[in-house]
């Protein structure tokens, strides 16, 4: 029994070892975003989570990319894609457009004096990239499938793999949830209220097609530079299909139901440590901002 008991061990060990760089530089990618969000639209008060997040994110960067070597670094260079976890540059190029085009419409209408900072903006910029990357964390359950065909006992994958799976998908969708929620705190705080549902909306939508592109299509981002009319016609032929399109609309209604499931639970929490005397709060509104939040 000990040696059957030290086999297992062993074998989870190896077993989580594996997992942990890949899992590293996903999550930390899926923490870009909140990390972010943290400059452009909310600066939570709790110490705690801002130091965690940023703790988590620098350590998530180092397990992360120690899978790459030299060798593999110099790749890592020439293939943007890998920087931004499979998403396609289509959706890339589309998220330029759409800031550039959001920033405009912000210096026309508030002026110069009025307007955001192009700091801000490109920042802005920075967090429409990495956004999917939060969401996209929920497809690499596809990986833990992987591992059951490897016959790992049903002790190893209950005890060690399948809640390094929760606790890896689990932050990483949160850090989704909350990067949208400190959003709507932003939009708030502006008068821009009644777009928030519009706006998670659309980000969901987006969200949902990166994944899609980075998941299943799996362009080299070089395309983009040297072949560029095949990659706009592969992409848009494909997107106008029957499965891709159903793929990427059950996406959708994933990170959709998923979004509001959490933020309510979100939503709650923050309420509850906001009012700790309170054993009973009241509902939370879900475009306010709790206190210590």
């Amino acid at each position: 029994m000990t040696a059957q008991l030290t086999n297992w061990i062993s074998v989870a060990w190896q077993a989580l070892l594996a997992n942990n760089r890949w899992m590293g530089w996903n999550l930390f990618l899926a923490l870009v975003p909140l990390a972010l969000s943290f400059w452009l639209f909310h600066r939570p008060r709790s110490r705690v989570l801002r130091w965690g997040t940023l703790i988590l994110t620098g350590i998530t960067f180092f397990l992360g990319i120690r899978r790459y070597s030299l060798t593999s670094a110099v790749n890592l260079l020439r293939d943007i894609r890998s920087i931004y976890l499979g998403i396609d540059p289509i959706y890339l190029v589309g998220a330029l457009i759409g800031t550039l085009i959001l920033m405009g419409l912000d210096f026309w209408l508030l002026g110069w004096r009025g307007a955001r900072s192009l700091l801000w903006w490109v920042g802005f910029l920075a967090f429409i990239f990495f956004l999917p990357n939060a969401p996209y964390v929920l497809t690499d359950v596809i990986h833990f499938y992987e591992e059951i065909r490897y016959n790992y006992s049903v002790w190893v994958l209950t005890l060690a793999l399948i809640p390094q799976y929760l606790i890896f998908m689990g932050i990483g969708f949160e850090a989704y949830v909350l990067s949208l929620i400190y959003l709507g705190f932003y939009l708030r705080r502006q008068g821009w209220g009644k777009f928030i549902l519009w706006a998670e909306l659309i980000l969901h939508a987006l969200s949902a097609i990166g994944i899609y592109l980075g998941r299943f299509q799996r362009f080299n981002s070089w395309h983009v530079i040297s072949q560029p009319d095949q990659l706009v016609m592969s992409v848009m032929t494909d997107l106008t299909r029957t499965r891709p399109l159903l793929v990427t609309v059950v996406t959708f209604v994933v990170i959709a139901v998923f979004y509001w499931l959490v933020k309510q639970v979100s939503l709650g929490i923050m309420q509850r440590l906001s009012n700790p005397n309170n054993a009973f709060p009241p509902a939370a509104d879900p475009d306010s901002s709790p206190a210590r939040f």
